[in-house]
């Protein structure tokens, strides 16, 4: 007897063996016979599982096929790697999926995208070379997979990955490499929650999305590094044209120069040319005009030889001959940066500076001379000296009823000549005198002028200046003003006083008491205090202050002992013994006042 099936429940089966959702095949395997029902039950959930296997390749082939599309329109690369990791994700079906990207230089291995994770942290996580199992899959270039990662034995572990993926609660991880070549650039995961082992089919899925990463993330690198190429490239050529340009302005300055230097040019016009071939503001300066942060830079740069930063955009180069500071050129960057053609130009600019500077002093010095000789027959002696001298200053451009005031000045020999130059360019007229340089000038207030010149030989020198200063009406008054003043400045270092601007009035008591020499003073001292420096000096004594607070304080012994800060009866027991000391009549009043110079003398004397 032949078993029949029927139509409607072959086809109902068929269906149910292609359909994506599952139906019951029992109630439809009623209708056949009994003795086929297992056999066609069977067949039918193996067709239903080959449908379901091919129907999920399709999947997997569209999903790469789409990845491979967007590949070929890379643009964001992390925007890519994301949809990477999204598609193997949903296919593999597992709780967390990412990627990490290997360092060759550090071997380390940082998570770069991440789906399905919780824990911030755990993108940016960094795995240690031969840690875990990232670092077996790096070293072997192939899958590796454990269904347990607290239990993993293969690899050494890290406290601070385990803690990561406890906290992420991961236990099952997959992980293949991304491979270019033979070089391993990261490693895509696949990770679950539960243990899980997984299949071959698994595994071979996530190895093509990580082919697919792999291409991205290799294309990346070489896009950046063509990037790179391109960006380094441009900036050679840039630098090169840059230094092109830079030349081409030196050139021009150094044919400006030159041309400066044939046809007599002044120093102004240096700064001129060099301010038009660099495009910058560039003003000449001279030592009396160099101050603060300007200052400072010219004194580097005269150390150095170079420009110095002066400050931001503005640099100041120094302008030397030898020894001698002749001033500086301050350049404000204008249209040009400036680098070292630039600095360079500036330098050499100084130089041609320096060498104009230096032709320009000797035609100064000979007149110098002839103005040096117009000092010394202003204050000779010798009445033919003086015979139309009146008309010889004019001659060169000095109106002698226009000065006012002289100043005498004392620097070591050596300097000497350094001052005179520095004061030719702002005194009306500067010569030598008995070893001194002096200055007249047409400033009516001899204190200021004394300020005035003292600042402007002390910023030439670099050495203690003594300036003097005083008011003169004629031509006898003035040979009486600089015997004062040249007075003045022997007598000042005995009074503790090297490095300074004074007039002659505000000394004029000790001058007129010791005239000319400063030996005079200690024999004065010697001769008025003798007794009591000589007390002092072997018992260590006090009896010099004593005597200068009493006689400060009105001859008060109250005021005396408040001002020491010492009792009442210890001043009257100093005052006791230097009275000893000094006789009897030593408050007399000739006696007191050749004592109360004396003791101020002292004080000056050791003042520091």
């Amino acid at each position: 007897m032949t078993d029949t099936i029927p139509v409607d429940v072959v086809i109902g089966l068929l269906q149910t063996a292609s359909a994506e959702q599952d139906t019951d095949v029992d109630s439809l395997l009623r209708s056949v016979p009994e003795r086929h029902t297992a056999r066609l039950g069977y067949e039918v959930r193996r067709l239903r599982a080959v449908s379901e296997r091919w129907r999920r390749r399709g999947q997997e082939l569209a999903a790469l096929f789409s990845s491979a599309r967007e590949l070929a329109q890379l643009r964001d690369v992390d925007e890519l790697l994301g949809r990477l990791v999204e598609r193997a994700h949903d296919l593999v079906g597992t709780d967390v999926t990412y990627l990490s990207e290997f360092d060759a230089t550090s071997r380390e291995l940082r998570v770069r995208t991440t789906l399905g994770t919780i824990a911030p942290s755990f993108l940016g996580l960094r795995v240690p070379p031969g840690i875990g199992l990232a670092s077996q899959v790096v070293a072997e270039r192939r899958p590796h997979w454990t269904s347990k990662y607290a239990a993993m034995t293969e690899a050494p572990h890290d406290s601070a990955i385990d803690e990561a993926v406890a906290t992420e609660g991961l236990v099952s991880l997959l992980g293949v490499p991304l491979l270019a070549g033979d070089e391993v650039i990261g490693v895509l995961f696949a990770a679950n929650r539960v243990e899980h082992a997984f299949s071959p089919e698994e595994i071979s899925l996530l190895s093509a999305f990580a082919d697919h990463a792999a291409i991205v993330l290799q294309t990346a690198r070489l896009l950046a590094r063509t990037q790179d190429l391109a960006d380094e490239t441009q900036r050679a050529y840039g630098e090169l044209a840059r230094h092109v340009e830079a030349m081409e302005r030196a050139s021009e300055v150094h044919s400006d120069l030159t041309t400066l230097v044939l046809e007599g040019g002044e120093e102004h016009d240096v700064a001129t040319a060099l301010g038009r071939a660099l495009r910058c503001r560039v003003t000449l300066l001279g030592p009396e005009q160099l101050d603060g942060p300007v200052a400072d830079a010219v004194d580097r740069s005269r150390r150095s030889g170079q420009c110095a930063l002066a400050d931001e955009g503005t640099y100041a180069v120094a302008v030397v001959a030898g020894p001698t500071l002749l001033g500086a050129l301050l350049l404000e960057e204008g249209e040009v940066s400036f680098g070292p053609v630039e600095r360079r130009t500036a330098e050499r600019a100084a130089q041609i500076t320096a060498l104009l500077n230096l032709k320009q002093d000797s035609l100064i010095e000979a007149e110098q001379r002839v103005r040096g000789d117009l000092v010394a027959d202003l204050l000779s002696e010798e009445e033919d000296r003086r015979i139309d001298i009146t008309t010889r200053a004019r001659a060169r451009g000095i109106q002698l009823h226009e000065m006012r005031s002289v100043v005498v000045v004392s620097v070591p020999v050596e300097l000497r000549r350094e001052a005179v130059r520095a004061l030719r360019r702002t005194a009306g007229l500067v010569g030598e005198h008995t070893d001194r340089v002096v200055a007249l000038t047409a400033d009516t207030d001899p204190s200021a002028a004394s300020a005035f010149v003292h600042a402007t030989v002390s910023r030439a020198v670099r050495a203690p200046v003594l300036a003097v200063g005083a008011e003169f009406a004629d031509a006898v008054d003035l040979r009486a003003q600089v015997d004062a003043a040249s007075a003045c400045v022997r007598i000042l270092p005995s009074l503790g006083l090297t490095d300074a601007a004074v007039t002659a009035d505000e000394y004029l008591p000790y001058t007129a008491l010791f005239g000319p020499g400063e030996t005079r003073v200690t024999a004065y001292l010697r001769r008025v205090l003798g007794p009591v420096l000589a007390w002092d000096a072997e018992h260590a004594g006090k009896l010099l202050p004593t005597l200068a607070a009493y006689l400060a304080n009105r001859m008060s012994p109250v005021a005396t002992a408040r001002a020491l800060h010492v009792h009442k009866n210890t001043v009257l027991q100093r005052l006791e013994r230097a009275g000893e000391l000094l006789g009897e009549d030593w408050q007399e009043p000739d006696r007191l006042f050749r004592i109360t110079v004396a003791v101020r003398l002292a004080d000056l004397t050791n003042s520091p």
